[in-house]
């Protein structure tokens, strides 16, 4: 699995935090495309998108609302551009694949499986919202079940495999792992797999070492050298789970989709912090980070002139 180089991948926005939480988070498609750019260029080989609705911060899934940062994104940087098709877990998958249908990323993020998704913790550290949508969002994750059934997961990639669009495929628990074997022995997906071993978030499994190395040990067993392992961790264990598997061999993803802090009590003033606190990690441990091109070699992706935007 080891390429003798790191691959940061930077999520840029989400949708779990919500405007309100920090005011570096990037909303408008304009501040989308800066933070992009700005961690590209900190030494991000792919970012991570999703969209927003300019207006209020809502969580948008529409073509429309990913078009106008894809273009500008592309045109400055050759950063490999990977699309969501998780979007929000409060939407359909057919809404959730929109987007990667129609502009045929490199690189789109499949969940492997369903999962109770709790944001509610958060009320406990936010009191006032700008807009009338995020107190209800969060708190209604006490009765949510992000749906990803065996159903929805061929949907997307049966839609998806014919534009030569590859995966990186969120696991937040060893059954999931095993959804992802299933769907190899299906033939419905080739290697090598980018896997992303998803850490902290309410619902899943937690960010303790024993955590890391149980999914690893079962994603060695299951893929062998097949796969590409890399991590992201919520909250507080974002940078300790990055520099452990990095250390391992594997890969990282930062950005404020995952994490709004850069240290205790302060917020990250943009996604190219996080990454240029990452790559000071990696380049520590005596590592060298991918560039995209070399990401690109190492996922076998089709390449950024092969895209539909």
């Amino acid at each position: 699995m080891s390429t003798g180089k790191v691959i940061i991948s930077c999520a840029i926005t989400g949708s779990i935090h919500t405007p309100s939480m920090s005011e570096h988070l990037p909303v408008t498609p304009a501040e989308i495309a800066e933070a992009a750019i700005g961690a590209a260029e900190a030494g991000a080989a792919i970012v991570h998108l999703h969209a927003r609705d300019p207006q209020d911060g809502r969580p948008d899934q529409s073509p429309q609302a990913f078009e106008p940062f894809l273009k500008v994104i592309k045109q400055a940087s050759n950063v490999v551009v990977n699309l969501t098709t998780g979007g929000s877990p409060y939407m359909s998958v057919e809404e959730r694949v929109r987007p990667a249908v129609v502009f045929q990323p490199e690189v789109a993020s499949l969940n492997m499986g369903s999962m109770n998704f709790g944001l509610f913790p958060m009320l406990k550290r936010y009191k006032d919202f700008k807009y009338d949508w995020e107190e209800p969002m969060l708190e209604n994750s006490k009765d949510l079940v992000f749906r990803n059934s065996f159903k929805d997961i061929r949907y997307a990639i049966e839609t998806l495999n014919a534009a030569g669009t590859r995966y990186e495929f969120e696991c937040y628990d060893t059954s999931m792992l095993y959804n992802l074997h299933y769907f190899w022995t299906e033939g419905l997906i080739k290697p090598p797999f980018f896997i992303q071993t998803c850490f902290g978030l309410m619902g899943g499994i937690g960010s303790h070492p024993d955590d890391v190395m149980h999914m690893k040990r079962t994603a060695d067993r299951l893929f062998g050298e097949h796969y590409q392992w890399s991590v992201l961790a919520a909250g507080i264990a974002q940078m300790k789970v990055a520099a452990m598997a990095a250390a391992m061999g594997g890969h990282v993803r930062v950005g404020l989709e995952d994490n709004l802090w850069i240290g205790k009590g302060r917020l990250a003033k943009s996604n190219a912090e996080q990454v240029t606190r990452v790559r000071q990690i990696i380049e520590g441990l005596g590592l060298a980070v991918a560039t995209p091109d070399e990401a690109r070699e190492i996922l076998s992706l089709k390449g950024g002139d092969k895209v539909s935007f």
